[in-house]
């Protein structure tokens, strides 16, 4: 009889299954073949414009350099009373006075006894660096400087850190959007006393290997529960 009056009669043989092996080898040729889809492009970094930088606080410093001044050049901190005291001008109060205007009376000032030096003057805000870094804590960032050079003072981030997506606390609140490593202080919402918090990756971005161990013996599990 025809194998085709044996299926007529409803008799038809039974197809077998396929090896436990093939099934394995299969399943794990499909795993090991299988690569994510391309990820999408990482939205551009956002940040809200920043605002005219506000005065001092406690703790910045004002860095001055003159040209072969040594005595009137250093790095001069902010106390806690609003107070900085600088070699030949005394005690000022600086916490009152926008930051233009303040460079404005100390490069007048100090031309009254330096006519002819080159005088340059920085104020450094002081900001914390949390989050995936080799060595958190305070800082004093130059708001010339970009972020990516604010995080080198902190010894980099850690290898699941995410530079690009740094977040902007105050006063406990986290601000909205982020800042990248091209992003200079200047241009960016950081102000004195900010912590700028540095993400981890996901979970799945810093474990790929195990991501594809547990496909694996997912497919191999499955494999093993429809051969038996």
């Amino acid at each position: 009889m025809r194998s085709a009056d044996v299926c007529i009669t409803g008799r038809c043989p039974r197809r077998q299954p396929w090896p436990a092996a093939l099934w394995l080898c299969f399943a794990l040729a499909s795993a090991c073949s299988f690569s994510p889809p391309p990820a999408e492009p990482a939205p551009a970094a956002t940040y809200q414009a920043a605002d005219p930088q506000p005065p001092l606080r406690p703790g910045d410093m004002i860095r001055i350099r003159i040209w072969r001044e040594p005595d009137f050049s250093g790095d001069f901190a902010v106390e806690q009373t609003g107070i900085v005291v600088l070699p030949r001008l005394g005690p000022l109060n600086v916490t009152s006075i926008s930051p233009e205007s303040l460079e404005t009376r100390l490069i007048r000032n100090y031309r009254e006894y330096l006519s002819h030096s080159s005088i340059d003057v920085v104020f450094l805000r002081q900001v914390e660096i949390v989050g995936a870094v080799q060595k958190p804590g305070a800082y004093h960032v130059d708001p010339k400087a970009t972020l990516a050079d604010a995080l080198a003072m902190a010894g980099g981030t850690t290898p699941d850190g995410r530079p690009d997506e740094v977040e902007i606390i105050r006063d406990g609140k986290t601000l909205p959007g982020t800042i990248s490593g091209r992003t200079t202080i200047s241009h960016s919402p950081v102000q004195s006393g900010d912590q700028l918090y540095v993400p981890m990756k996901s979970w799945v971005s810093r474990n790929p290997g195990a991501v594809l161990a547990a496909g694996i013996t997912a497919v191999s599990t499955l494999t093993y529960v429809l051969v038996h």
